[in-house]
């Protein structure tokens, strides 16, 4: 038996239940993987309260989409890795918070000697997101302007650093001053803080009425008439999340009157499959962040047991950078 974090219904931070599970012997194609740190995304604090992107058709659920750890056993079929492995994924499916899962073999890495399992932990979903954000759904180059939503969060302030390293000019939106200093220390060049200024109109000043080349934007529904009036003739919008509630209809002549923008509503998993997508997305996180052009913020470490209390902290807005948990 080991311990997991499992709801049975959806609900509050009270129905992430610490229970004990069997989960068995890795079945063809699977790995059992005993867990050194599970990353928790804002994600998943949606779908416990009946929201978000991919919500379960059953209960109960193990919800935690990635974590790293030692590779146990290894089923029938399995090929390039070994029992001791160091292995770690993202978007991994359901079943990451707990002390030990069963995991599909294509959906793990193999973690390099200058990453360590709770960096990687931490990194996976968001750090592969900011990839594929950067590199492929609008790949960034020296000189562009970027303005990127929720600067100050766990994907936020790696996307802030990747960019400035990759040469653009970073504009960010934030909650407070406290996570301006956390955006500016992170790369972004310009934090705007979204109560006090109007970010349209500021991204425009710093590009000297222009523009910017790319917005990305999780927040969804309340950015987006400011995303589009930010972006220049041609521009890009990126959509990965909605927080704020789905953007909804979009009248294609809006995309036209706006400047012949281009609109694209993205989702990781379409970014790392089949498993050669996967490994060539992480050895690319795996080398920006080996080298220091990236660092990972953990912020927030909770013990397993304490599921529930990083879900409230996430929801009530307290944390910044990237949460595990330790099981």
């Amino acid at each position: 038996m080991v311990k997991v974090v499992r709801i049975h219904a959806f609900g509050g931070p009270e129905v992430l239940k610490y229970e004990d599970a069997d989960i068995g012997s890795p079945g063809p194609g699977e790995i059992r993987l005993r867990q050194t740190a599970v990353g928790v995304n804002f994600n998943e604090v949606l779908i416990r309260a009946g929201r978000g992107s991919y919500p379960p058709d059953r209960f109960p659920i193990i919800l935690g989409r990635e974590a790293a750890g030692i590779v146990e056993a290894v089923g029938s079929g399995v090929e390039g890795i070994a029992v001791g492995r160091r292995v770690a994924y993202g978007f991994g499916g359901f079943g990451g918070y707990a002390e030990a899962r069963l995991v599909a073999a294509d959906k793990v890495v193999p973690l390099p000697d200058a990453i360590d399992e709770r960096t990687a932990a931490a990194m996976m979903v968001k750090g592969m997101t900011a990839q594929y954000l950067l590199r492929r759904a609008y790949r960034v180059r020296p000189g562009d302007a970027i303005l990127v939503h929720a600067a100050a969060g766990g994907v936020g302030m790696i996307v802030c650093q990747w960019a400035k390293h990759l040469g653009a000019t970073v504009i960010g939106t934030v909650g407070s001053a406290e996570k301006a200093e956390l955006a500016r220390a992170n790369g972004c060049d310009h934090p705007i803080i979204h109560s006090r200024e109007n970010f349209a109109e500021r991204a425009r000043e710093i590009t000297d009425g222009a523009g910017v080349h790319a917005v990305y934007d999780p927040v969804g529904r309340d950015t987006f008439e400011g995303s589009i009036d930010s972006l220049r003739r041609r521009g890009h919008f990126v959509a990965f999340g909605d927080i704020s509630g789905e953007i909804g209809a979009i009248d294609p002549s809006l995309l036209m009157t706006k400047g012949s923008l281009n609109f694209t509503r993205t989702s990781l998993r379409h970014f790392i499959s089949p498993h050669e997508e996967l490994a060539a997305t992480a050895a690319e996180l795996f080398d920006v962040v080996a080298k220091g052009h990236v660092r990972i913020a953990v912020n927030q470490v909770y013990p397993l047991s304490e599921t529930s209390h990083a879900h409230r902290d996430i929801e009530a807005r307290r944390n910044t950078g990237s949460t595990i948990l330790l099981p």
